[in-house]
């Protein structure tokens, strides 16, 4: 759950950016309701709306090392729009939502292609990003790895609740396999800035959870 105080900020931040192609309030009120009504879906505990501010802000601090800021900002509030913890294909699914979604406002076509590839790339396949703004998307998107030891726990509570289905001895390898295959690449973030601050820290997060899993 978020604040009131927190939901209106999105709610504004969400008007202004669909006013940027001409969408009207009136018009860029109902698909922000149904962007709060996914990421308010009963069985998601990280992938919420709290994940979209801390993804935006995040986004906002690398604003410099991008080319289109506000495609960015379309592409963090529907990369998480489909989530299901049992399905592969979340993140094309998504970007279909995006697509489906602001199809009515008429916005430019390769405008839509962009924004769809770059929700298609949260899917952290390990590839080199495409371009600038999809290296900012994946770090913003995984800035969370790099957090205060708190809030690190706190996300890994949220995501083993996600994953509450599966049996303990299972969560445990999967979750640990998802940990040491990150721990595995030679970067973890894209842009530099990213890469000089959140690289330490986000290993050292990952390889005391991995520590954790082995305890519990």
């Amino acid at each position: 759950m978020i604040s009131p105080e927190k939901h209106d900020a999105l709610q504004a931040g969400w008007v202004r950016l669909a006013g940027k192609y001409g969408v009207s309030p009136a018009d860029a009120y109902p698909v922000f309701d149904r962007l709060v009504a996914a990421h308010s879906e009963p069985h998601r505990h990280y992938h919420t709306l709290e994940h979209v501010a801390e993804v935006l802000r995040v986004a906002g601090r690398l604003v410099d090392a991008s080319h289109n800021s506000d495609a960015i900002q379309l592409a963090v509030w529907f990369h998480d729009s489909v989530y299901d913890p049992k399905a592969k294909d979340n993140e094309a699914r998504s970007a279909d939502l995006m697509a489906e979604a602001l199809a009515p406002f008429s916005l430019p076509a390769d405008l839509i292609s962009h924004v769809g590839e770059m929700i298609r790339a949260t899917a952290h396949s390990g590839d080199s990003p495409a371009d600038a703004d999809t290296a900012v998307l994946l770090d913003a998107d995984l800035a969370i790895l790099s957090a205060d030891e708190w809030r690190y726990v706190r996300y890994a509570a949220a995501v083993r609740q996600e994953y509450a289905w599966v049996d303990e001895a299972a969560y445990r390898a999967g979750r640990t396999a998802v940990l040491q295959s990150f721990l595995n690449r030679p970067r973890l973030y894209h842009t530099a800035r990213f890469h000089e601050m959140g690289d330490g820290p986000a290993r050292r997060n990952m390889a005391a959870e991995m520590e954790r899993l082995k305890t519990v």
